[in-house]
């Protein structure tokens, strides 16, 4: 896949949106009715390809420094009229589009699941109080959003989100919901993978009920977890099935089949698929995966892919997979952009975060095949296995989305493979061990 067709892709998503932007407009009927310099032809792809630069300074880079380029307060007013869902359905269009113009494989397609807060800096009159976060690490307090995502792990691309206010958050409801809607490729299967955040008893029915498959971490054996009276083994691994019939009342009438453990799921505890205070019941049936990290370390994994095809040290490498997520954050924060917001209000940060995401895949989607290219026409071996430069490679794709770029065509495949970097897995870097805070960049300290 070229970097042209990767772009018309995203193109296409966006003349789908626009075409009809009444969906989508704050008031239908009267937003984006009249000719303006910035009609959501031309939003939608700028706020895609903003950097983290000054406004005033995006627009003349987008715009290729004409001097009839719309003003900071003309973008303002067009992104008052245009609801982050706009931006949240150019995101999951052009997603999927790129996941079935280049399908994986026939068999299964791993998703990380996982979340992360950003921070923004706004005033009250701006933002309302479920965004505002007082106590911690700022005197005068911050304004935060929680991203819940799900991340391909073979193509390095998000293929969902959902994003909630920091005082509504809650991963589990995302999860589900995110998980319901997901659609699957044609000829694969899904592999869901979370941390321990993620295991629940209720997202584990969502994944089963929709056919794929689950891998999450737990709380190992010997403390007070999801897994813990099982009657397993006290020391050591193993690789054990079990049957679990979850309830929602204690009535002695429900019956639970020979051999099969009664789980009580408490009103506090969510589960979509019995009430609580019913008689209903329901079955799960999954495995319980221990393996040991260290000599005094272990870990336990709760699954139901199939034991033939995946056994216990291929459910460790899925696993370990799911740090690529981890990394993806970071990418999507500081070299993306998603650390210099360039707005007080939540909508308009959320219509920043879902052009940063696709910006994020198109920039990803572009690097892969690339490389991929390079490695079909180059047959010499080297030291190092290469990669291209992702700091290098956001800014040369943001440059490509822009408006100047259809007046000087650019290279985009000679570009990236001028920027090479050898890829170097044995360095490790210990992991922070206390939250990892910044405050959120003011509109005054910006990059010219």
């Amino acid at each position: 896949m070229s970097p042209d067709t990767v772009k018309n892709i995203f193109l296409d998503s966006v003349r789908s949106v626009s075409s009809d932007i009444s969906l989508y407009a704050v008031s239908p009927g009267t937003d984006f009715t009249r000719f303006r310099k910035l009609p959501p032809q031309k939003l939608i792809p700028f706020l895609v390809s903003q950097g983290a630069s000054s406004t005033r300074n995006e627009l003349l880079d987008f715009f290729g420094m004409d001097q009839d380029r719309p003003s900071a307060s003309a973008l303002n007013q067009q992104r008052a009229k245009l609801k982050p869902e706009a931006l949240e359905e150019v995101f999951l269009r052009t997603s999927f589009s790129l996941s079935l113009a280049d399908p994986p494989p026939a068999g299964y397609r791993t998703l990380a699941a996982d979340g992360s807060d950003f921070t923004f800096m706004s005033r009250p009159r701006f933002a309302p109080p479920q965004y505002f976060v007082s106590e911690g690490h700022s005197a005068k307090g911050f304004y935060s959003l929680h991203l819940n995502a799900f991340y391909d792990l073979t193509t390095n691309t998000y293929s969902d989100a959902v994003i909630q206010p920091v005082h509504e958050k809650d991963e589990f409801r995302a999860f589900c919901q995110m998980v319901d809607r997901h659609q699957t490729l044609p000829g694969t299967r899904d592999i869901f993978i979370g941390d321990r955040g993620y295991c629940s008893y209720n997202n584990m029915a969502h994944v089963v009920e929709k056919g794929q498959y689950f891998l999450f971490r737990t709380k190992d054996i010997h403390s007070k977890g999801l897994v813990n009276g099982f009657g397993f083994p006290p020391q050591g691994s193993f690789d054990i099935t079990v049957n679990v019939t979850l309830v929602r009342s204690h009535r002695k009438t429900i019956r639970v089949k020979e051999g099969w453990y009664r789980r009580y799921v408490d009103a506090a505890a969510s589960f979509d698929y019995v009430d609580y205070g019913s008689t209903d019941t329901y079955d799960l049936t999954f495995r319980i995966v221990r393996f040991p990290l260290s000599d005094t370390s272990w870990e336990c994994i709760v699954t139901n892919l199939p034991r033939d095809e995946f056994p216990p040290e291929r459910v460790k490498e899925l696993y370990a997979l799911r740090w690529g997520i981890e990394t993806s954050f970071r990418k999507l924060k500081y070299t993306i952009g998603l650390s210099s917001f360039h707005s007080c209000k939540p909508e308009y940060v959320k219509q920043e975060i879902w052009a940063k995401l696709t910006a994020y895949n198109l920039t990803e989607t572009v690097i892969r095949h690339t490389v991929q290219k390079r490695a079909q026409t180059e047959q010499k071996t080297t030291k190092h296995v290469y990669q291209v430069n992702f700091s290098v490679a956001a800014h040369i794709c943001r440059v490509f989305l822009r408006l100047a770029a259809e007046k000087d065509r650019m290279d985009v495949e000679t570009l990236l493979l001028r920027e090479l970097v050898p890829v170097r897995n044995e360095r490790q870097y210990p992991r922070l061990k206390t939250a990892h805070f910044r405050r959120p960049r003011h509109f005054l300290y910006r990059a010219a």
